[in-house]
């Protein structure tokens, strides 16, 4: 069996595909409305949460059954195709019975694999598309098995959504992107289309464009971008909604760029710089293996003499002096210090692999 591609999905074959719609339906009036706008724009897959799972309750979680009955009526009225969240078995039976075309998995549904089979075994039989949203934690593996999980019961219009990671480190993101993740992701699953959720990495609509771009240039399937009429009145994440003209606006402006190109000479070049790339990073493989024997001498000294393998002082030295190098390298020194920190935590663990040997006779 395996994974159909979006231009089989029956939604035209647009790529990539634009999804948009309010974060939550909140009146049959707004929603109309906004879709209306929506589709003036250039859209013509709708979204809107039906069911809203809140952090802490007494927050507005959707109005739940009742706005099936706007959705299809909206889709009567515009020719919208439409999507939404489902949570369990009954959300998934209720969106089948209101003709609802797409599916998708939440984050926080996406990392209970007990949830997400429920949710397979409900779709059996069923020939719809179901996108899948990054868990809510940074776990390949848990983001795969939710649609490893979906792709055994038959469903073979299978997507994904990388909406960003949770994490207690404070950025400008609401969610950060983890890059390295959904590009992971789309090496071990190429034939998975691939859907960027830039509203969520934002948390505000000051950040959708630039998010939106990279996705873009990463060679992104599609996009999700929550859209509002009025979103500053919105009653749920309204900092993240955008206004169908704004969308619009956003979408004139993307730049798409080629795969690839036919040219001989740019073949030509671009092999060349390859080349040289590949070089450079021999030398680099070769001289972290340098590193890595000068860090084993050191932890067989440290282990003669009866020292720990972390010294603060010493990491606050080396770290200093990295990022001072770095810029004066002209590199970013964030970047180079999330490297360093990675060949470090590597050296502690040869250290400690060298003292708790208790068959090295070194001592």
């Amino acid at each position: 069996m395996k994974i159909e591609t979006l231009d089989s999905w029956g939604f035209g074959s647009r790529r990539p595909m634009m999804i948009a719609g309010p974060c939550s339906a909140e009146t049959e009036e707004q929603l109309m409305d906004t879709c209306k706008q929506i589709k003036e724009v250039g859209i013509n897959i709708a979204r809107a949460g039906i069911w809203k799972p809140r952090t802490r309750p007494n927050n507005f979680e959707g109005v739940g059954h009742e706005a099936l009955k706007w959705v299809q009526n909206v889709k009567k009225v515009t020719g919208l195709y439409f999507s939404i969240e489902v949570g369990n078995p009954q959300h998934v039976e209720a969106a089948l019975k209101h003709d609802i075309d797409m599916l998708w998995i939440g984050a926080r549904s996406t990392v209970n694999p007990f949830t997400v089979q429920e949710i397979a075994e409900a779709l059996r039989g069923v020939d719809i598309p179901v996108l899948v949203k990054n868990p809510i934690n940074p776990d390949l593996a848990l983001w795969m098995g939710a649609m490893e999980r979906l792709w055994h019961v038959g469903i073979t219009k299978i997507g994904a959504i990388h909406r960003g990671f949770s994490s207690f480190q404070k950025t400008s993101y609401r969610n950060l992107p983890m890059w390295r993740i959904p590009i992971d992701l789309k090496n071990q699953m190429p034939d998975v289309p691939l859907i960027c959720d830039p509203s969520h990495i934002s948390g505000s609509r000051d950040h959708i464009f630039d998010v939106s771009q990279r996705a873009i240039d990463l060679d992104y399937d599609g996009l999700m971008i929550e859209t509002h009429r009025d979103p500053d009145n919105a009653w749920s994440d309204s900092a993240q909604q955008v206004t169908p003209t704004s969308l619009g606006n956003i979408l004139r402006n993307l730049k798409y760029r080629k795969p690839t190109s036919e040219d001989k000479e740019f073949i030509t070049h671009l092999e060349e710089l390859r080349h040289q790339i590949d070089h450079v990073d021999k030398e680099l493989y070769e001289i972290i293996a340098q590193r890595m024997d000068i860090v084993e001498e050191i932890g067989q000294y440290k282990k003669r003499n009866n020292v720990t393998v972390f010294q603060k002082n010493r990491w606050k030295e080396i770290s200093d002096s990295r990022r001072q190098w770095a810029e004066k390298l002209n590199l970013n020194p964030d970047f180079m210090a999330e490297l360093f920190k990675v060949i470090h935590d590597a050296s502690i663990k040869r250290q400690e692999a060298i003292l708790n040997n208790p068959l090295d006779k070194s001592e």
